[in-house]
């Protein structure tokens, strides 16, 4: 097979029998023990599935999989030992595909894993990734070489800009916090008082030549973030 799996558990005995189940199975597994290091390696990486654990230290499983659905479709598996029903529509309403509670058998997780997986390479047969977004008002994205341009002209921009107007842009119409920008582009759990997301966001603006009062691109939702609105050709 040689799917890559990325595995985010910081229980170490749980963590050494899914591995070694998923490994025996012929699956790459990668393994993380805190949720912000599995966010830093499922950036780093190119994985065909996640399993998360719910609690996790640094970064809970919550906050991971919502990082992750911003960035990617990849199916998530999140694991825990809470079995409320609220708790699982939690779960699959932050973007889990699927969810696997505790104690669980090895062939159920064998099982929850291949087919999600199956789900992922017909998905993935059927879409192709569409390398350049072309907006009204002249804005064009390239999301391969991760160039914009304005009315065919490029912009420079600086890396943390451009990795917000990307999660911006790719999540259309998408309220996003102060606090989960900070956290998805700046990798770091919580935002702290400096209005650092608030100052990126006004370079960006600048660069795209767009008006805080009349946007075409970025809107100010008052008391709750930013969204993109800017619309597709």
């Amino acid at each position: 097979m040689g799917e890559q799996l990325l595995l985010v558990e910081d229980d170490v005995e749980i963590a050494r029998v899914i591995q070694d189940t998923l490994r025996q199975e012929g699956y790459c597994v990668t393994w993380a023990t805190t949720g912000l290091e599995g966010w830093e390696d499922f950036q780093q990486g190119d994985y065909d599935l996640v399993l998360v654990d719910w609690m996790l230290p640094e970064m809970d499983g919550i906050t991971l999989c919502q990082n992750i659905r911003w960035k990617s479709d990849v199916p998530i598996i999140m694991i825990s030992a809470r079995k409320e029903d609220a708790d699982k529509v939690e779960g699959l309403g932050i973007g889990a595909d699927d969810y696997l509670a505790k104690p669980f058998s090895l062939a159920e997780l064998k099982a929850r894993v291949s087919s999600q997986l199956r789900r992922w390479r017909r998905y993935s047969g059927q879409e192709e990734e569409t390398q350049q977004a072309d907006y009204s008002n002249g804005l064009a994205i390239d999301w391969q070489t991760e160039r914009v341009f304005m009315k065919k002209e490029e912009i420079t921009l600086t890396r943390k800009e451009f990795e917000l107007l990307k999660l911006l842009a790719q999540n259309p119409e998408r309220i996003f916090s102060k606090g989960e920008l900070y956290q998805h582009v700046w990798q770091q759990p919580e935002l702290g008082d400096a209005p650092t997301v608030a100052v990126h966001i006004k370079e960006l603006r600048e660069k795209l030549k767009d008006p805080v009062k009349t946007p075409r691109f970025i809107q100010t939702v008052w008391g709750k973030g930013y969204r993109f609105i800017g619309e597709l050709l």
